[in-house]
């Protein structure tokens, strides 16, 4: 028994000191965090490179050494003729927006923007290739604020949608000057819900009491755990209402040529529909397009990076496999599909 009393003691100061240990490196990382996050750091990737790089790799493979011989000659001829003629091609910028429901990929494309706006002219363009099912009003509305930065610059805008831009998705779409979407993205949702679950009844049942103290007449309106009345309901509704009515407002503003009370039912259109509806401008996906802008442009992939510590790294990680968890059980319930 002395033994294991002593043992025990033993152990415990061991898994003391671990621990302790433990909070010393866990602070100093979380330093260390903090201050990598001062910063961040824009990539610049040359699109033409990646197509060239594409191009050559088949052409190596499919044709024989004397017509390949003669493809190079013809080109570095036609590049020479280009440099003598003093012609300089457009530039044109390319972001990528993957939107969550928290629009988390705007604090990168605040920073995109800023860094193309210091350079781009209205001779150049910018190609978003744009992707989310919508989110949280105001953060979409932010994200939306950085591509009105680029209208507002007069440097022409071209969104493209390959798979989905719905809700707020399709708010950060509509500024663009030029909407070009693949056959079967989903486009539109121009509409705003809330849903919330309210326990209220259960805890009446079990005799369980929940108090809500607030200063002003609708300072709430709808409460999860509370009664909620009608009156407070209304004044929700209400809310929505506004919200929809800015929402259309801001679509119809930079896409005059809608039937904006005729689309605003918070439908949504898979891409040959939505071209009906004006909803965009082509049919056409971003490979598509972009590979046609190679030819006769110089394209640039900015991408800008935030650097995060190991702990925010991981969080960021756990946020998107639910957030992704939820959005395929979500389509698995909610969209169409060609079986059953």
């Amino acid at each position: 028994m002395e033994f294991l009393s002593e043992y025990a003691g033993f152990l415990a100061r061991t898994v003391t000191v671990l621990v302790a240990v433990l909070v010393v490196l866990l602070a100093v990382a979380l330093l260390r965090g903090r201050e990598r996050r001062s910063g961040g750091h824009l990539e610049v990737h040359r699109l033409n490179d990646f197509y060239q790089a594409l191009r050559e790799r088949l052409q190596g493979s499919v044709l024989d050494k004397e017509q390949l011989k003669a493809l190079r000659k013809a080109e570095s001829k036609a590049e020479k003729a280009e440099k003598k003629a003093g012609r300089h091609k457009p530039r044109v910028y390319v972001l990528d927006f993957d939107g969550d429901i928290k629009a988390s990929a705007g604090e990168h494309l605040r920073h995109e923007v800023t860094a193309l706006l210091s350079i781009a002219t209205p001779e150049d363009e910018v190609v978003v290739r744009l992707e989310s099912g919508g989110g949280m009003v105001h953060s979409y509305g932010l994200a939306s604020s950085q591509l009105a930065r680029i209208r507002q610059a007069g440097v022409p805008l071209t969104v493209c949608v390959d798979k989905v831009a719905a809700s707020g998705g399709y708010m950060m779409a509509c500024i663009g000057d030029k909407i070009l979407a693949a056959p079967f993205a989903i486009l539109g949702s121009i509409g705003v819900v809330a849903q919330l679950p309210n326990f209220h009844r259960l805890l009446k049942k079990h005799a369980i009491d929940f108090e809500v103290l607030t200063a002003g007449e609708y300072k709430r309106t709808l409460t999860v755990f509370g009664e909620n009345t009608d009156k407070g309901r209304e004044k929700f509704q209400e809310d929505l209402e506004i919200t929809h009515g800015l929402f259309k407002d801001f679509v119809a503003r930079y896409r005059p040529q809608l039937d904006i009370d005729a689309v605003a039912t918070g439908e949504v259109w898979l891409g040959q529909a939505a071209l009906g509806q004006q909803l965009v401008d082509e049919l056409q996906t971003s490979d598509e397009y972009l590979s046609q802008r190679a030819r006769e442009a110089e394209l640039f992939q900015l991408r800008y990076h935030e650097k995060k510590s190991l702990q925010e790294r991981m969080g960021l990680a756990a946020t998107a496999a639910l957030d992704g968890v939820l959005l395929r059980w979500w389509s698995r319930l909610s969209q169409p599909r060609f079986w059953q």
